[in-house]
């Protein structure tokens, strides 16, 4: 049985609190009830957060972070922290993004760490996994992936009622307009199942949800999120845009 589908947006480093506000005014009607029958959350970046949260209240629409800390408190300047990210309103937080990994440090380890921290805190991971285009073409997408996954859930103990949601990013795919095919995408989400299954047990894994994010557009996501094991997607750029965003939202 196809899982109830997440579509999350990821704006990164786009939009201010008042063009974020502006944004959501915009999408809510072309949304319509689709929020009824799908997971929908948006990920503004955290100086929008507080402002996004009273704009969603009562629509059913969830709220993202796009990163925290795996720390509860500190000294970490200009970080912020999980318990601080629910206390606003936050029920998701991406964690392990490539561009976290590429740009800022983000280790396997430290994946692991704050995708603990979230739980912790009572939120859901969104945690990512994906190769690089070198190891797809040398055939290691599988090794690379299952690595990853593997040592973002180490010692990782789920409460009554919490999840884990994953997302296949291949990196290659990520702002370049190419994305996996969806037979390439079912094959990589498989292996994430089977994965979750043995780790959380049979049952659990099954009903864990794993979303595809490699340049997900309106173009394709009818196609790659008709496949059985996709369901739902991590939206980057076309996340920016209320129309392809509602209309991803609608082919999930």
């Amino acid at each position: 049985m196809k899982l109830r589908p997440l579509v999350v947006g990821n704006f990164k480093m786009h939009m201010t609190p008042a063009e974020t506000v502006a944004f959501v005014e915009r999408l809510l009607p072309r949304l319509g009830t689709a929020a009824e029958s799908r997971d929908i959350a948006l990920a503004p970046p955290f100086t929008s957060l507080h402002v996004t949260a009273a704009a969603l209240a009562g629509t059913g629409i969830a709220l993202a972070a796009q990163n925290a800390h795996w720390e509860e408190e500190g000294p970490f300047t200009g970080e912020v922290s999980a318990p601080m990210l629910e206390e606003i309103g936050c029920r998701y937080v991406i964690v392990g993004h490539s561009e976290r990994r590429a740009h800022f440090g983000d280790t396997d380890r430290r994946v692991n760490q704050k995708l603990r921290a979230v739980l912790l805190a009572g939120m859901t991971p969104v945690v990512c996994v994906g190769e690089q285009e070198a190891d797809r073409l040398a055939g290691r997408t599988s090794e690379v992936v299952d690595a990853q996954l593997k040592l973002a859930l180490a010692n990782t103990r789920l409460a009554a009622g919490q999840t884990v949601v994953v997302a296949y990013e291949p990196v290659w795919a990520i702002g370049t307009g190419r994305n996996a095919t969806p037979a390439e995408a079912a094959e990589v989400h498989t292996l994430i199942r089977n994965e979750l299954r043995m780790t959380f047990g049979e049952e659990n894994g099954a009903g864990m949800r794993v979303l595809y994010g490699g340049s997900v557009s309106r173009e394709n996501a009818g196609e790659l999120l008709s496949r059985a094991e996709i369901d739902g997607a991590l939206v980057g750029s076309a996340s920016l845009d209320p129309d392809s965003f509602a209309a991803i939202c609608e082919a999930a």
